[in-house]
Order: structure tokens, then C-alpha cells, then sequence
């Protein structure tokens, strides 16, 4: 009786159960990668995930799309433990996470749609290149330089060192195995792809190694409680530093930015409720301050979690939070088998993981349809390797307005002489700052030795620079169908 209650009043409980358990099999190795490629204890992800289930879970905003630690952020995370060390992290965590709930409270949560698509597929290639090289490293069993132009431009002579040495071309066969893995399961058969790639990629990889006693490094395990570490009060005095505050808002901005754009994702893959982005936003800032109490990874939501629960037939939230119970129960009964894990199977998983975040086919659609786009997409991607994240953002943010604010500005000077009497212009359209230049010379270019009758009444829109230009223009020719006092008005 009790089984037939629950079945009436969670109707699609057998779906949720078998699809909580896909999004648990490709989720585990996921977390455990990027926890390592983060520089953070392996279970750190793990209290990610869990808390992404489960508390995030719960929270209404969209009901299928699954949140934990996600690639995208590696680089981020990465570079703050370097810079501010692993206790801080709570911190910056915390503090994003109650600006993520600010901004959803404040209904900020929309805006995020309205970003440019170039810049974020910018910064996922960016993230993308950056994951690449740094795993590529630790596949070999190798130190990596601290910045992303420092990682791309030491990989020849990385190879030099992995070539001689036998530990490292060890190490390296085993990342490239397991890239291998997961290149090719698409292709076996279906019975076989029940078993994510990932989780087979490095259950196959862990057996290799144990079995051959290869020379590889594995996850070092410190156990679910001995990782946990709330942040104490000297983390909290580094919020009296710019740069602190700075990763603060990269935290936040970008954890927002793609949790919410793969929202929209997730939202064309199913026919359910649709996304309620504020209340996703606060859900996602509830889960980003669990973890920062707990002082944990920062977390998104993650495409390729939520695909999977999707295409695994779930059809309510029930899913997403049952993965992450799944995720607990493992975290706490077998965390021993983390230390069976090798570090370059899960930089394998890692490097392909990076290679699906660059956009190709969108490069090549952009560069036949927008080239104007494609280059923003591009120089995004480059400033992030060769700066850092939050400021190659920054500048895709920066060149994607200046492109849209020159498309706006269109004008037009057209000039009637009919060979007596005085030259009319009519100037037409938006006159800004970024066409100034232009509509002064297609002015000074008008004659001077007769009077200039300027018609400005087609103007949509005058900018202060230009209006105080066409006052100049106007007083210095007195052109007579001009009244400058028109102008100041305009």
C-alpha cells in the first residue's frame, strides 16, 4: 500500500529513479576531475555535486537542469587557490553565492539573456583552450605554469621532457586512452553506452594501471569530513582586498551567466515547465552559499549533467535530487576507491571535456554570416589565454558594445544643389560620437563660398558630442537653415 502511495503521488518516480542514477555515473568522475584540475581535495567536488542536488535541486527555477562543479570554472578556481589559498575559497564562494541570491531577489536573473552569444561562446573557448593545455600537463605528470599564455607557450618544451622520461610517457599513455574512450563510445553498442563514457573511460583506465602497476599518480583521498573546512575569520579579512572583490564579481557573473544560458539549453530539450530565470538564479545562489559555508567548489549548472538527465527519460526535479544523494552515499560509504583513480584519466576526461566547450561549427557559421561576431567570439577567447578570465570577458563585453553601438549609429548626410540658391543637407538617422568624425568631414566637404541650408529634423537621436559639434558647425558657418538654441534642444 505504501509502495502504491508513493507511486500516486509521484507519478514519474520509476523515470526520476533510473535517470538520477545516469546523471550520478557521468556526474562522479566529473566532480572528482575538476575538483583535481582545481587544485582542491577530489571530495570537494564531491560536496559540490551533492549540495547542487540536493539543496539546488529542491529549489524551484528549472526543474530538470542539473548543478555541481563545472570545467567552465576550473580556470577561476584554479588561479584564486593559487593566489588567495584553498581557505579563502569559502569565501569567494560565500560571497557569490549571496550575490547570486541579491541579484535573483532584485530580478536580475532575465538580464543575463541579454548577453552577447559571441562572448560567451568566447569565454567557453577561452575556458576551453586554457583546460586543454593545463590537463595536458597533468596527463604527463608535469608542473604547469600558472598562466594560460604560460601553459600554451611551455608545451614544446613539455614534450621534451615527457618524451624522456619513462614515468611520464606512462602517464601520458593513460590520459591519451582515455580520451580515446571516450571518442569511440559513441560508437558501441547501445547496451554498452548505458555506462556513461566518462565513468568507463576511467574505470578502464584505473583497472590499466592498477593492473600493469604503471607509474601514474592517483587522487589522493582525505575523506569526506576532512575536507570540509568553513572558512574562519582570517579568510574573511581578504575582502578588504580589490583584487579578492574582484574574483568575487568573476565568481559571480560568470557561475550566473552559464547556469542560466544552460537553462535556455536545457529548456529546448524537453516539453515541461519552462525556466523561471530569477528564482533559477536564486537557487543557484542558495547552492553557491551551502558550499561556501562548507568551503567548497563553486557550482553551475552543467550541461551536460542536465542532457543527460533529460535524454534519460526524467521528468520532474525528484532526478537531479536524487543524484545527489546518490553522490552522499557514495561519498561517505566508499570514498577509498577515489584513491584507485589516476590523475591522467581524469585529465583525459578534462582535455575532452575543453575540446566540446570550443565552439567550432558556431566560428565558421559566425564567419560566413557575422564576421563582426566572429572576430568578438575570437578576441574573447584569446584575452582569456593570454590575460586571464574575468578580464577576457570584460573585453568581449567591451568590443561587443562598441560593435552594436556602431551598428546603431548609422547616419546619413544627403545633399541637394540644385546650382542656385543655397545647398541643402539633410542629415538622417543617429548622429553619435562614433560617426562624428564622419559627419563633420562630409560637412566640411560642403561649399563654402554659399550658404548651407542644414535640415536636422530626421535625426532619431543627437549625442552630446555631436550636438555640441553641429553648434560649432553651425556658428562658425552660419548656416542659416540651422538654429544652434534647435540643436541644444535636440
Amino acid at each position: 500500500m505504501a509502495a502504491r502511495g508513493a507511486i500516486v503521488r509521484f507519478p514519474h518516480l520509476r523515470q526520476d529513479a533510473a535517470a538520477s542514477l545516469v546523471v550520478f555515473l557521468v556526474a562522479l568522475p566529473l566532480c572528482v576531475g575538476v575538483a583535481v584540475a582545481s587544485g582542491v581535495p577530489a571530495e570537494l567536488g564531491l560536496v559540490t555535486g551533492i549540495v547542487g542536488g540536493i539543496v539546488t535541486g529542491l529549489m524551484p527555477g528549472s526543474s530538470l537542469q542539473v548543478s555541481g562543479p563545472a570545467a567552465g570554472l576550473t580556470v577561476l578556481v584554479l588561479a584564486a587557490v593559487t593566489q588567495f589559498g584553498l581557505p579563502a575559497l569559502g569565501v569567494l564562494v560565500l560571497a557569490a553565492g549571496l550575490l547570486q541570491l541579491a541579484m535573483g531577489a532584485l530580478g536580475l536573473g532575465r538580464w543575463f539573456r541579454a548577453i552577447s552569444l559571441s562572448v560567451v561562446e568566447g569565454m567557453l573557448a577561452g575556458i576551453g583552450l586554457v583546460i586543454i593545455a593545463g590537463q595536458l600537463y597533468a596527463a604527463a605528470g608535469l608542473p604547469a605554469p600558472e598562466t594560460g599564455i604560460g601553459k600554451v607557450a611551455g608545451l614544446p618544451g613539455a614534450v621534451v621532457d615527457a618524451v624522456g622520461s619513462a614515468a611520464s610517457l606512462a602517464s601520458l599513455a593513460v590520459g591519451a586512452g582515455t580520451v580515446a574512450v571516450l571518442v569511440l563510445w559513441k560508437r558501441m553498442p547501445r547496451r554498452a553506452r548505458v555506462v556513461p563514457g566518462a565513468l568507463a573511460a576511467v574505470l578502464l583506465a584505473s583497472v590499466v594501471s592498477a593492473v600493469c602497476a604503471l607509474p601514474v599518480a592517483t587522487v589522493e583521498v582525505r575523506g569526506l569530513l576532512g575536507v570540509i573546512q568553513p572558512p574562519g575569520a582570517d579568510a574573511f579579512g581578504e575582502l578588504a582586498n580589490p583584487a579578492f572583490l574582484g574574483t568575487i564579481v568573476a565568481f559571480t557573473l560568470i557561475a550566473s551567466a552559464e547556469s542560466l544560458f544552460s537553462a535556455a539549453a536545457v529548456d529546448r530539450m524537453h516539453d515541461g515547465p519552462r525556466t523561471r530565470y530569477d528564482k533559477e538564479l536564486i537557487a543557484q545562489g542558495a547552492g553557491n552559499t551551502v558550499c561556501g559555508v562548507l568551503g567548497a567548489l563553486p557550482m553551475t549548472a552543467v550541461i551536460v549533467r542536465s542532457s543527460a538527465n533529460v535524454q534519460a527519460g526524467a521528468r520532474t526535479k525528484a532526478s537531479r535530487v536524487l543524484h545527489g544523494v546518490w553522490l552522499l552515499a557514495f561519498a561517505a560509504l566508499l570514498p577509498a576507491v577515489l584513491a584507485l583513480i589516476p590523475i591522467p584519466a581524469l585529465a583525459g576526461v578534462l582535455v575532452h571535456a575543453g575540446w566540446k566547450l570550443i565552439p567550432f561549427r558556431q566560428v565558421a557559421a559566425l564567419w560566413r554570416g557575422n564576421r563582426g561576431e566572429a572576430l568578438i567570439l575570437v578576441a574573447t577567447a584569446v584575452s582569456i589565454v593570454a590575460i586571464n578570465m574575468f578580464e577576457g570577458v570584460l573585453i568581449g563585453l567591451a568590443l561587443s558594445i562598441v560593435k552594436t553601438a556602431w551598428e546603431a549609429s548609422h547616419v546619413k548626410l544627403e545633399v541637394v544643389d540644385k546650382g542656385a540658391g543655397p545647398v541643402q543637407a539633410y542629415l538622417t538617422g543617429n548622429a553619435t560620437f562614433l560617426r562624428l568624425p564622419k559627419i563633420l568631414d562630409s560637412l566640411e566637404a560642403l561649399p563654402h563660398d554659399r550658404p548651407v541650408e542644414l535640415d536636422l529634423t530626421g535625426l532619431h537621436h543627437v549625442d552630446h558630442a555631436c550636438r555640441t559639434a553641429l553648434v560649432n558647425w553651425a556658428e562658425r558657418h552660419g548656416a542659416p537653415g540651422t538654429d544652434p538654441a534647435r540643436i541644444q534642444a535636440a
